[in-house]
């Protein structure tokens, strides 16, 4: 049984070796942890190679920090590195999980990751990943992003 917001949500796991694996949430209304259970299941359908020099590696979703397009290029930034993307921005926008959020033209970011937001008086809004990479939220994205971490609410 997992606890929500002072409800109990009950969670059953069937093992059966003939029936096509899924899953399935019933539950009152959405929330961060419906979407984060969302997000694990969905995660393991998306399988993403990254190339840097001669190597190819393949990366897992929790350990990208954001996806960035730089001269025409994409890229995966994860704690220590860079790996270059054979997909575009909008084909990885439409794969990739709840827990991902586009920023801006050029960026993707993983909520997960995400240290801070900063918020200046002119109403622009920064973000900073635990990495300490930083970029700005365009004004298209700030009302998306704010009801994603639930600022509205």
């Amino acid at each position: 049984m997992i606890l929500q917001g002072g409800a109990e949500m009950k969670c059953k796991v069937f093992i059966d070796k003939n029936h096509e694996e899924e899953v399935i949430i019933y539950s009152h209304q959405r929330n961060a942890l419906v979407e984060q259970l969302e997000s694990l299941v969905n995660a393991q359908e998306v399988e993403l190679i990254g190339y840097k020099e001669q190597e190819a590696v393949r990366l897992d979703l929790p350990d990208i920090f954001c996806f960035i397009c730089e001269n025409n290029k994409v890229y995966a930034i994860t704690e220590k590195e860079k790996y270059k993307i054979k997909l575009r921005l909008y084909q990885l926008e439409e794969r990739l999980p709840q827990n991902f959020v586009k920023l801006n033209q050029s960026c993707i970011g993983n909520i997960s990751n995400i240290q801070r937001f900063k918020a200046s008086f002119g109403g622009s809004l920064s973000v900073e990943f635990k990495n300490g990479y930083a970029d700005c939220v365009s004004r298209r994205q700030i009302k998306t992003v704010k009801e994603r971490f639930g600022f509205y609410e």
